[in-house]
């Protein structure tokens, strides 16, 4: 499978990166209670911290906020997940246990605050590209609703769109059969390439921790536009 970004997303923001984990021979089950302990810990205190910073003031939220500016879609009217996730802490309302890949996920989401969405290698068909959403690009998302994606960062196979950093489709999504999955990390455009790499590197290791099998990373930007999973 070959993933790329479409060169439109480096034309409008010569920095934009996107980071892949490949992950292979996974186990997906109940997050161990270690896993749950420590994101209910880090949502009590970040609810704390969240008191004297509003989300839109924190450093990722909003630089993703005047990405999506950049890239001409309204970070009021569509939240991306990261603000999304924020926001419901902000609330008290925390993020209660799924699966394990989903919690993993958005652990990664609040700790480098930034979209994260994780796929069932399975459910793909033919290569993967990150583009625009166009006026006819949408579908059914995880939020039980269909959802139009113009002007929004999409991830899409042969099948059509499956995945953005708004919200994901049901057909990729991850489950506790999955055994094969494609981790896409909507990165900062402000992280260093050495930054960038390192990031993948710690997040695939903590999630292989969990789910056993192996992995490999990638990072998508100007000087690499296509990788080879």
């Amino acid at each position: 499978m070959k993933v790329a970004l479409d060169s439109t997303l480096i034309n409008k923001v010569p920095d934009f990166k996107i980071g892949i984990i490949h992950y292979t021979k996974i186990v997906v089950s109940e997050s161990p209670q270690m896993i749950k302990g420590r994101t209910q810990l880090y949502q009590e205190n970040l609810f704390l911290e969240l008191q004297d910073t509003p989300v839109t003031e924190r450093e990722g939220i909003s630089e993703w906020r005047k990405l999506w500016k950049s890239l001409g879609s309204d970070p009021n009217r569509y939240r991306h997940s990261a603000e999304s996730l924020m926001r419901r802490i902000a609330k008290q309302n925390y993020i209660t246990p799924f699966h394990s890949a989903v919690d993993l996920n958005n652990f990664f989401s609040l700790q480098y605050e930034m979209p994260v969405g994780i796929y069932d290698v399975k459910n793909l068909d033919g290569n993967v590209t990150v583009t625009l959403g166009d006026e006819e690009t949408g579908y059914e998302g995880l939020n039980g609703r269909f959802n139009s994606l113009h002007n929004i960062l999409v991830t899409l196979d042969a099948k059509g769109p499956f995945g953005s950093p708004f919200v994901d489709s049901k057909r990729t999504a991850v489950t506790e059969n999955t055994v094969e999955a494609l981790q896409v990390f909507y990165l900062r455009p402000s992280l260093s390439i050495e930054n960038s790499n390192a990031l993948l590197a710690a997040a695939g290791k903590m999630f292989s921790q969990v789910h056993g099998g192996d992995f490999t990373t990638g990072l998508l930007f100007k000087d690499q536009q296509s990788l080879e999973i």
